[in-house]
């Protein structure tokens, strides 16, 4: 099963509209994910689980990555979102209000299990966790982002909003509060201490594109590497801002021949346009490029 890297916007579809489904397969989103959780009321649990089998039994999406929204184990429908849907092999789910390790290693043993009985190879349908949804999932996100089969990291306010009783996550200027900056972060020092992806969570005012773009901006300075998606509007500047600049790309390849020339010389750390580099620096650009090789080979 081929899964497109890097996984730059990450796009929500809610996984009983069908018309909304048809509209994301020609978008330029690197993952859908088919949300059988918030997306869907109640009463339309099942039905919505039947429908996003059937899209995924379908095919590939168009190259783009299959990311299943399951509902949380404790409800009634998470255990039956697993069973049904991998019967059509999706990439991988999306965990919603992780509490702790256990909890992943329970979807771990379900989806072992289906493989097994499906012929699939075994851990091949990964995890991304959405692991700050609860109080209890960010004091235990390095043990989250450690799990089997996680291969990202993402966080949410809106639900920790709720959960510990904040009448609202940002301030009057937009800027996330104190709280949620802290769960922002941690989820980017977890997925990276771990060695998965993070990304960064949604932008929901749909209306304020500069916003979003200066907090997408902010996001892959700092490290992360894609982000949510809830509206097709927002995908565009989520892939623009998660792919390095023709900037960064050009002044990391002349780094790269400096620190060449530099180490001819038995020398690991020199001026380079004004200001001092080290290995760290060599580390940086060489990361640049790789992830700027990895979405021009994904671009479509």
């Amino acid at each position: 099963m081929s899964v497109p890297k890097p996984r730059r916007s990450v796009h929500f579809v809610p996984g009983a509209n069908e018309k909304m489904f048809r509209k994301a397969l020609g978008l330029p989103a690197d993952a859908l994910i088919l949300d059988l959780e918030d997306a869907v009321t109640p009463d339309n649990k099942d039905s919505a689980r039947e429908t996003v089998r059937a899209w995924l039994a379908e095919g590939d999406c168009g190259g783009k990555e299959r990311l299943v929204r399951m509902n949380p184990l404790e409800t009634p429908w998470g255990v039956a979102d697993l069973e049904v849907t991998m019967r059509a092999r999706p990439d991988g789910y999306v965990v919603p209000k992780a509490r702790n390790r256990e909890d992943l290693l329970r979807i771990d043993e379900i989806l072992g299990r289906a493989e097994a009985e499906l012929g699939y190879p075994p851990g091949e349908v990964k995890l991304v966790v959405i692991a700050t949804e609860t109080p209890d999932g960010l004091f235990n996100i390095r043990e989250l982002a450690e799990a089997p089969r996680v291969d990202g990291l993402t966080w949410g306010a809106e639900d920790l909003s709720a959960a510990i009783g904040a009448r609202r996550n940002r301030d009057d200027a937009g800027e996330l509060l104190e709280i949620f900056r802290l769960a922002r972060h941690m989820t980017l020092l977890a997925a990276c201490s771990a060695g998965v992806q993070p990304i960064d969570g949604v932008f929901v005012d749909i209306r304020d594109t500069p916003g979003l773009e200066r907090e997408c901006r902010d996001a892959a300075q700092m490290g992360f590497t894609g982000k949510l998606t809830i509206h097709p509007g927002q995908i565009d500047a989520v892939n623009e801002a998660f792919r390095p600049s023709p900037d960064e790309v050009a002044e990391s390849r002349e780094l790269l021949v400096a620190f060449e020339e530099h180490q001819r010389a038995g020398e690991m750390a020199f001026a380079f346009k004004g200001n001092m580099v080290d290995a760290a620096h060599l580390a940086r650009a060489r990361t640049i490029l790789d992830r700027a090789r990895a979405v021009d080979s994904t671009r479509r």
